[in-house]
């Protein structure tokens, strides 16, 4: 029986998670507090539950260990290391489940449940709610280039985590978005596939756009705004604003939507809206999109994601000869190392430079006297 569980109350357009325990109906105090600095900084709500769902478990593994909060910052090095190790694996092994399963929890999972963990610790250090973790003390040291320019490095000395997959995320190619476009049966589907690919946005990012105010007409562009009252709790991540262009075939279709479903829209001003059933009007949300790409699969064996569009978008504008700067702005992206990763171009082009450099100066050291 568990002791803990996670619980929500909303305020106006906020969802406020907490943390309490089963018997009592306590509040849990930390990790209430902190869910909800997590909230009030305009985290997402999805972001926060994960949160919330990282600490529950790690609230019911301290009380198997017999420890308290206080006491993990206490330990010795060693033994903090030992007792997050041991978190990952009692997680691995579905320990944090009410019902156990027979396959083990992924190492990716068990990655995420614990930095959300190390975030709370961080959280009550910087708080003074705690002391700090001796296992997230960062080391830094000093590094020049060839130039001279120095650059401070830090790094985690926590170790443990454990070796997890690489996302294995493929860009969609154009047969298949010509597949999935063919066989939807109306067209805001249509239309949703079409902006995706030609602007790179998230899926929150795409059904968060309000069509009185995020589109630009006249210059066929689309914005994305951080809004945090989103009847559909789509959000642009990290409270980002970013504007992309469409071709002037799509911005077209664009109008004929509009058109198409001029009624149901004029009484709201979300771009995607459900187009039948009950809830015909209301803004669409993300899970109906993903089961709307789940049925055109089974219907043409063509397996398409808004992530795998989004890839689609990077991966042609890189082979269009965009810079890996404008690329990962238009993804929204803070770090130009997040783009490289996400093209999958680092070893090709270290291997096409690494060619041309040897090409021209592979007589440099003289080797052929040596022979």
């Amino acid at each position: 029986m568990r002791r803990y569980e996670v619980g929500m109350v909303t305020e106006g357009a906020k969802k406020y998670y907490y943390i309490s325990h089963r018997d009592t109906l306590e509040l849990v105090v930390l990790p209430t507090k902190y869910l909800k600095h997590k909230t009030d900084a305009n985290r997402s709500p999805n972001t926060v539950r994960n949160a919330a769902l990282a600490l529950c478990y790690y609230m019911e593994y301290l009380a198997e260990k017999g420890l308290s909060i206080a006491e993990v910052t206490e330990l010795a090095y060693e033994e903090q290391h030992k007792h997050f190790v041991q978190f990952l694996y009692w997680v691995k092994e579905g320990n944090h489940l009410e019902e156990k399963r027979t396959e083990i929890t992924g190492n990716g999972t068990c990655n995420a449940y614990l930095k959300d963990v190390f975030r709370f610790f961080l959280y009550l250090a910087n708080s003074d709610l705690a002391s700090p973790l001796k296992v997230l003390s960062y080391n830094q040291i000093t590094v020049a280039n060839a130039v001279g320019v120095k650059r401070v490095m830090r790094f985690n000395s926590f170790k443990g985590y454990l070796k997890a997959k690489d996302r294995e995320v493929r860009a969609a190619q154009e047969p298949e978005i010509m597949g999935i476009l063919k066989a939807c049966t109306n067209c805001r589907d249509q239309l949703l596939i079409l902006l995706i690919a030609e602007t790179g946005f998230r899926i929150g990012e795409m059904l968060g756009v309000d069509y009185t105010r995020d589109i630009n007409y006249q210059n066929h562009t689309i914005s994305v705004y951080f809004r945090e009252d989103n009847a559909n709790e789509a959000r642009a991540k990290n409270a980002e604003c970013r504007r992309a262009k469409i071709s002037d075939d799509t911005f077209q279709f664009l109008l004929h939507y509009l058109s198409k479903y001029r009624k149901l829209l004029q009484h709201q001003s979300y771009l995607f809206i459900n187009i039948s059933g009950d809830t015909a009007g209301k803004p669409l949300k993300a899970d109906s999109v993903y089961d709307m790409l789940k049925r055109m699969e089974e219907k043409t064996g063509m397996r398409l994601t808004p992530h795998m569009l989004r890839r689609y978008f990077a991966e042609s504008r890189w082979n269009a000869g965009w810079p890996l700067e404008l690329i990962g702005q238009a993804l929204g992206h803070k770090h130009l190392d997040t783009t490289i990763r996400y093209l999958g171009i680092l070893d090709d082009k270290l291997m096409e430079a690494s060619r041309e450099f040897y090409a021209k100066y592979s007589k440099t050291y003289g080797i052929q006297d040596f022979l």
